[in-house]
């Protein structure tokens, strides 16, 4: 893998600044193509961006948000979408369709995998809003469901009013899920109430946390878009949850009990991705200078295992000041338009999924 590496590196950082300078002259005189051999990243932590990877015929495969990706144990890729055409789409690490299905998710959002017994298994979110045949937009109470490979239900996860575990004013649009050791499931309700609804393996409710009305507002989650069990420290596993509209990270204990947050300033971020040591998130926009969310802007961030901002593909380089980390902004090249998902495979290759980008595929970043 290293050698691997090592190779597109000396091939490739040679020319990165003289690359990334020239994208960015094109930038500026409103040209729109880029070169191929475009090199973002920082610290050590960059990438070749490659926006054609998918080889797809969108007449045939069409989508509308790329919204989720997760690799399955034998290297394959599976994105979710909200295109009843073809939800769940699955490729290759070279981008060839391998195959599709799922045609019940008009709000395809959330893609989970975990593994019991050398099987892998899916978690589908669909969050509840969705469009109708004349483009207008519509909304139900979302839904979780778990899946074999091949789409075959296992069950569905209670919805919280049909439990009473919510009240009647109560929203429920949930976005995302992630899996504990033990098989617990924990279910994001970001696009709702702002609740984390933690079920057992089976699908039974334990207990809600998050939401909007703690003692402590420090507590409360806005826009809770996505969950991720941290298990970096085996002795310690934490339960890391998306503030989307504060630009931070929530950590909680896997029983629901606030610790701490992580500022991210600048970055709405979207689902916290854990690989090896470090954490990885799309950042669905970005802020200008005068501190107002921007709208078509996006880019990814990287922490390091102490949750320490070190390389923001397509945004500007993280500055630390006092031990603060400042405002990051989507940079010049203009690589993403919304940023919403990442996979990483086991070459630390990134796979982006975009919200809002007009139709197009995910964008591989290769490491260099």
């Amino acid at each position: 893998m290293k050698s691997r590496r090592n190779f597109i590196k000396a091939s490739t950082l040679t020319t990165a600044g003289l690359i990334a300078t020239k994208t960015f002259s094109m930038n500026i005189i409103g040209k729109n193509t880029q070169p191929s051999e475009l090199v973002i990243g920082h610290n050590g932590l960059q990438y070749k961006v490659d926006k054609a990877w998918a080889k797809v015929n969108p007449s045939m495969n069409p989508v509308i948000n790329c919204h989720e990706m997760v690799q399955d144990s034998k290297g394959r890729l599976y994105m979710v979408g909200d295109d009843v055409h073809n939800n769940i789409m699955v490729f290759d690490k070279s981008g060839q369709l391998l195959d599709t299905w799922g045609h019940s998710f008009p709000a395809g959002h959330g893609l989970t995998i975990s593994k019991e017994n050398d099987e892998d298994f899916l978690l589908i979110v669909d969050n509840g809003f969705y469009s109708d045949a004349s483009g207008k937009g519509k909304s139900q109470h979302g839904n979780v469901v778990k899946t074999d490979l091949k789409g075959r239900i296992i069950f569905s996860l209670a919805q919280p009013h049909t439990i009473g575990v919510y009240k009647d004013e109560d929203k429920y649009f949930p976005t995302e899920t992630a899996v504990a050791p033990n098989g617990d499931i924990y279910v994001a309700d970001g696009y709702g109430s702002d609740y984390i609804l933690q079920f057992d393996s089976r699908g039974r409710f334990i207990r809600k946390f998050g939401g909007h009305n703690n003692e402590n507002p420090e507590h409360n989650l806005k826009n809770a878009h996505g969950v991720v069990v941290d298990t970096r420290d085996k002795n310690n596993p934490v339960l890391i949850c998306t503030s989307r509209d504060e630009c931070c990270f929530k950590i909680y204990t896997l029983d629901g009990k606030f610790l701490r947050k992580i500022d991210l300033p600048g970055m709405y971020v979207c689902r916290p991705v854990i690989h090896g040591d470090k954490l990885y998130a799309g950042v669905c926009w970005s802020k200008d200078k005068e501190g107002k969310r921007n709208a078509n802007t996006g880019f990814l961030t990287i922490l390091d295992a102490k949750n320490k901002v070190i390389s923001s593909p397509g945004g500007t380089a993280p500055i630390y000041q006092n031990g603060i980390l400042q405002s990051t902004f989507q940079d010049e090249s203009k690589v993403f338009n919304h940023g919403h998902d990442v996979c990483i495979d086991e070459d630390e290759s990134i796979y982006v999924c975009q919200w809002n980008a007009n139709k197009t595929m995910p964008v591989k970043l290769t490491r260099v």
